[in-house]
């Protein structure tokens, strides 16, 4: 707990400030998050804590969300009891129940956090970044590259620090890209050896449920479909044109799935888990799911921020968020 208190006062503070006024409010970063208690969480939505409480005590009661992964308790100075803690899956929640326009524009801000937090789990200074940080990380890229070439560096280590570079600038690139709408599809696709069946992927929801509900994570209404949008999701995945597959590579494949299962609602509640969960499986089933290097190319935190930002997101912006993840999964 002592070390978590740490973590939460070290981290970078975030002013939230509404430009038609309202609360302004300091919000502090974790190590990977948001962390706002519910004192501020009433402040923000304008409304009494104990409405706080109630929503907050219902996300957790329905499996909406999960307590103990997005909540911490932590001593402050002025309280001899440790403080509750929620992150910004749960304020997103809340913000959705309660019924205000203050709300409204909270959540169109927390959208524009998120896509900042899709790889690297802090906020971009765009400014700075196009000014100095990115500008930095390109010359340390040159001045490895060149010390490898003029054998000055030598070995594994010299390689793995070029490829851990490459690595942050290639993902700055990549939000830059995204964030000025110049985000173009990969060139280099895989092709997609495993196909999802409709009736399986209907077992493996059913195995999530199970398991969800068995953590009273999940409600009966968890993957209950509401209609035949699902079977024809799958379909759409797989549909074809003049005989040729419209979207043929894994990465197409999945980025349509994951998009069309949260953006589509086709089952009653857990569109964005069973849309992350499937995503998850048919990469793996694929073999795509981890790098060359053995790592995932999607973390629990990117995948959350992710299926929040499609669910925030304007349909019209359907091509640029598939581009961003066809190219997150194919870096």
């Amino acid at each position: 707990m002592e070390d978590k208190e740490k973590q939460l006062n070290k981290g970078e503070i975030i002013i939230y400030q509404p430009k038609t006024g309202g609360p302004r409010l300091e919000i502090a970063f974790g190590k990977e998050n948001i962390w706002v208690d519910q004192a501020k969480i009433a402040k923000l939505f304008n409304v009494e804590r104990s409405v706080i409480t109630k929503h907050i005590n219902n996300i957790f009661n329905s499996g909406e969300l999960d307590q103990k992964s997005n909540v911490q308790k932590m001593h402050i100075p002025s309280s001899d009891k440790p403080v509750k803690y929620y992150n910004l899956d749960v304020i997103i929640s809340v913000g959705y129940r309660v019924n205000s326009k203050i709300a409204t524009k909270f959540r169109i801000w927390a959208t524009g956090i998120l896509k900042s937090h899709v790889m690297k789990g802090y906020t971009l200074n765009q400014k700075r970044l196009k000014e100095t940080q990115l500008t930095d990380l390109e010359q340390a890229v040159t001045l490895v590259k060149k010390a490898l070439e003029t054998k000055k560096l030598k070995g594994a280590e010299a390689k793995g620090l070029l490829e851990v570079i490459t690595k942050y600038a290639d993902s700055w690139l990549l939000l830059q890209k995204y964030d000025e709408d110049k985000l173009t599809l990969p060139t280099k696709l895989a092709k997609a050896k495993y196909k999802l069946e409709y009736h399986e992927a209907l077992e493996d929801i059913i195995d999530l449920k199970n398991n969800l509900q068995a953590k009273k994570q999940a409600s009966d209404l968890f993957g209950v479909e509401k209609d035949k949008s699902f079977e024809g999701i799958i379909g759409n995945v797989y549909q074809t044109f003049g005989g040729k597959e419209l979207y043929p590579s894994i990465e197409a494949k999945a980025a349509h799935l994951l998009y069309f299962i949260i953006k589509d609602h086709a089952f009653n509640d857990g569109n964005k888990r069973i849309g992350s969960f499937l995503f998850i499986a048919f990469l793996a089933r694929n073999n795509y799911l981890t790098d060359k290097r053995g790592e995932s190319k999607f973390n629990n935190n990117a995948l959350v921020a992710l299926a929040l930002l499609i669910a925030e997101s304007d349909p019209k912006h359907k091509d640029t968020l598939i581009k961003l993840i066809m190219n997150f999964l194919n870096k």
